[in-house]
């Protein structure tokens, strides 16, 4: 599923830089899609064979682990210390979204959902790109040609269906085995399972000392796992917000947000401190959802 959506990417932004289109709309491709792909298949997948809470679970745990797996990872080898007020922005639109997400508990997620927050989802990227507050460094990459580019986005979308079917086959298979509610599987095995991609690339860029977009990075992910991934995923059913994780689960990420807001306006920095705190409430995090 992982080697699905890095080939996609890949035809994807060689394909538009064949036709000619604009950078910020291969930036999005990139910056947004590129790191969701995995939940966004996941999630729809989910949605189809009538197992909404495993695509709810995956987007809010693969949002926890976003921030207080993979950034904290990141962070206890290389410290973040440029805050940017777009970095800021970045968190605040992240918590505004979390109170939206836990108000759906009183809606349905459906078509009319997805076209909201795939407009207000285009306009949040198109603003942050401008503003430089993601990196789209990564356009940079090799053209192919036109064909070869087709072939790719077609192979890594049968890898995207097929890796992603078995994945969720899999996971379900386990809750059964193991009798855990599949909003518990979604928020931690298939969550960390669609994360392991941001993991490794925080940590590499941390042993590499580049870490200056990690942060604008991993919350512009954040938003588009919600507006995006849950977006798309509502044209595919219609499906409902389980009490709990609107006000479990959801809550903890609104409230780990908070704490790296505070970390951003009194520290100045995300350190070594945050990163142990981050781990540390990740560790407990998966411990409490499975007692």
């Amino acid at each position: 599923m992982v080697a699905g959506a890095e080939i996609v990417i890949r035809g994807s932004v060689s394909l538009g830089k064949k036709l000619n289109i604009s950078l910020f709309a291969i930036g999005v491709v990139i910056v947004a899609g590129g790191t969701s792909l995995p939940e966004l298949a996941s999630s729809i997948n989910a949605v189809l064979g009538n197992h909404a809470d495993v695509a709810l679970g995956t987007v809010v745990g693969s949002n926890i682990a976003n921030l207080i797996l993979v950034m904290a990872a990141t962070t206890v080898i290389k410290p973040i210390s440029n805050i940017t007020k777009n970095q800021i922005n970045q968190a605040y639109i992240n918590i505004g979204i979390g109170i939206i997400f836990i108000l759906m508990m009183f809606f349905y997620f459906n078509y009319i959902f997805g076209i909201i927050a795939v407009f207000l989802l285009t306009y949040i990227m198109y603003i942050q790109i401008k503003q430089g507050s993601l990196n789209i460094d990564d356009i940079n990459q090799n053209e192919y040609s036109r064909f070869l580019s087709l072939f790719l986005i077609i192979l890594g979308i049968i890898f995207l269906i097929y890796g992603s079917d078995l994945f969720i086959s899999s996971a379900i298979n386990l809750s059964n085995i193991f009798n855990v509610s599949e909003r518990v599987i979604g928020l931690s095995l298939i969550a960390f399972g669609t994360s392991l991609p941001e993991l490794v690339v925080g940590v590499m860029s941390a042993l590499k000392r580049k870490v200056d977009f990690a942060l604008g990075n991993i919350l512009g992910s954040n938003i588009y796992n919600v507006l995006g991934v849950l977006g798309i995923s509502s044209f595919f059913g219609k499906f409902s917000m389980p009490e709990i994780l609107a006000k479990q689960d959801l809550l903890f990420m609104i409230s780990i947000t908070v704490m790296i807001l505070g970390f951003m306006f009194f520290a100045k920095k995300l350190g070594r401190v945050y990163g142990s705190i981050g781990l540390l409430l990740y560790a407990s995090y998966m411990y409490f959802i499975f007692i």
